[in-house]
């Protein structure tokens, strides 16, 4: 267990592998690990069940579907994962699909949603000893968190790992390294330009780019920083 109980603070573009950083150096050091991620794309799911997002988003029924959803991370012993629930149903196994994927930043720029989100997020992180990872972390959710990380890689890169995971998803979704590169790029576009909590680096973050380095090099970069800043 970890001498401290600290709160950590993960931001970075899509497929720069957050989420898997973000995991294991919780695992690493003993922590709770919140994907943020996940809510934002459960809210989405949520709302494309409900005919409230097709061609467009019905951004008032959404705001007011906010009100009858519950999200919340359940660990699962058989696959030592934590999923997350929505009114009490697993969506793991939806969320994930580029059809919620190419909403879901859509979704997040809307302010109600922001809104409701970091409320729950702070409420899960109040008590520290806690590894959570999004886009708004350090900036919004956890200003005063000890260690902040922003991740980066190419865009190249990002789009080969998000198509090799599509690829070998359960579902295996027919679709090209192209559109995959399309979908990242304007997502991107839409995390660093919208005007409630954009994407961005603080000045107190360190940067990690992983173009280049093994998923070992740096979770232990990291936890040496976790180390530094007290954990």
């Amino acid at each position: 267990m970890a001498a401290k109980s600290i709160s950590i603070a993960i931001d970075g573009y899509s497929s720069t592998g957050k989420s898997t950083m973000a995991k294991a150096l919780a695992k690493k050091l003993g922590y709770r690990y919140i994907d943020t991620g996940a809510m934002y794309r459960g809210i989405t799911y949520a709302a494309q069940e409900r005919g409230i997002i097709s061609s467009g988003i019905a951004i008032d029924a959404l705001v007011n579907m906010l009100s009858e959803l519950s999200l919340d991370f359940r660990f699962d012993p058989s696959t030592e994962r934590s999923d997350l629930y929505v009114n009490d149903t697993n969506v793991e196994a939806f969320i994930r699909k580029n059809k919620v994927a190419s909403w879901v930043s859509k979704v997040a720029e809307i302010s109600e949603v922001r809104r409701f989100l970091v409320e729950a997020q702070q409420k899960m992180a109040n008590v520290g000893g806690v590894v959570m990872d999004g886009r708004d972390i350090a900036s919004v959710v956890l200003p005063q968190a000890e260690l902040k990380i922003f991740m980066t890689a190419s865009p190249e890169i990002r789009a080969q790992r998000r198509y090799l995971e599509l690829q070998h998803s359960a579902d295996n979704e027919n679709i090209s390294l192209e559109a995959v590169a399309e979908n990242l790029k304007e997502r991107d576009y839409l995390d660093t330009h919208r005007e409630d909590s954009p994407l961005v680096q603080t000045e107190d973050a360190r940067l990690l780019d992983n173009s280049e380095i093994s998923m070992s090099e740096q979770l232990e970069m990291a936890y040496n920083w976790a180390k530094e800043a007290g954990a």
